[in-house]
């Protein structure tokens, strides 16, 4: 590290990725107090989207702690398609790097 760079080569997509997190949880929670009040919803390809960028952790969480989109088919699978795939592709990166 510099003093030009003081963060870890890590840190920026690590804070990118708890900002796509924060944004994710808070459209999952949005979405829900709509459905609740009958107001303009966040798509469900939407929602997705944000997911698929980064924010699965999140929105698996808010799907749990908010109870919304539980039962909601093909929604529910697609998220833990996602969930699946990050995962598989974090799982060969870190094999990537231990083995290289």
């Amino acid at each position: 590290m510099s003093a030009l760079y003081p963060l870890p080569h890590w840190a920026a997509p690590g804070g990118l990725l708890l900002l796509i997190n924060i944004i994710t949880y808070l459209a999952f929670w949005r979405d829900k107090a709509q459905s609740r009040h009958g107001g303009w919803r966040i798509t469900e390809s939407r929602l997705l989207t944000l997911a698929i960028i980064g924010g699965w952790p999140a929105a698996k969480w808010a799907q749990r702690r908010l109870r919304h989109k539980t039962r909601k088919q093909p929604f529910a699978t697609i998220l833990n398609i996602i969930g699946l795939a990050w995962g598989g592709t974090i799982g060969l990166f870190m094999l990537g790097i231990l083995f290289t």
